[in-house]
């Protein structure tokens, strides 16, 4: 009798996978457009930087980070018809050797708003703000390793049906994640560049 091989994917496509994973990607979209159209659907902009180029320093940590630690503008379009929040996910898949460092968690946003501004995340604002890296509930500007290669930060909204101030404080990104299964309605990222 013979058995069945197992199907190995090949590393390029189990690398993108994961590059999405790392993204917070929520389901892989093909970017196709229909009689001339652009396409449809949630859109993440930051009136900072465009999507893929470097991010302006006053983002960055201060002292020898190089910046001020403002957290960084971040807008959103074309939301799903039934989106009640959102959340807001700053991330850097290069940093911690690799295995990801969360610079920002920032839930329970009303969808209507449209944006945080530059310098929105602060202690008293009308949303809330979950633990970053440092377990501070804050924004935390990016500081990677001097002489790295530019890092990639990835800035994620991700729509919900869950009405804002639904979720507790205190929530990580991993467990502001699991929150979400089953109420995520769409996600998408913008990812900026940022070295010292």
């Amino acid at each position: 009798m013979r058995h069945a091989r197992p199907h190995i994917l090949p590393a390029a496509a189990l690398a993108l996978a994961g590059l999405g994973l790392l993204a917070g990607c929520t389901a892989m979209q093909p970017a196709t457009t229909t009689g001339g159209k652009a396409p449809t659907g949630l859109k993440v902009t930051s009136s900072a930087f465009a999507d893929n180029t470097p991010i302006p320093a006053e983002h960055a940590g201060v002292g020898d980070c190089g910046g001020k630690n403002i957290s960084m503008p971040v807008a959103w379009h074309n939301l799903p018809a039934k989106a009640k929040s959102v959340a807001v996910l700053l991330s850097d898949p290069d940093g911690a050797a690799g295995l990801g460092v969360s610079h920002w968690v920032a839930y329970n946003i009303a969808a209507e708003r449209g944006q945080l501004k530059a310098g929105e995340a602060q202690p008293g604002a009308d949303f809330t703000l979950g633990p970053n890296v440092a377990g501070a509930a804050a924004y935390r500007g990016m500081c990677p390793p001097v002489g790295d290669h530019p890092h990639h930060y990835v800035l994620t909204v991700v729509a919900s049906d869950l009405a804002p101030g639904a979720l507790p404080a205190g929530l990580s990104r991993d467990a502001l994640l699991a929150a979400l299964k089953g109420h995520a309605l769409g996600g998408q990222s913008v990812v900026g560049l940022y070295s010292r």
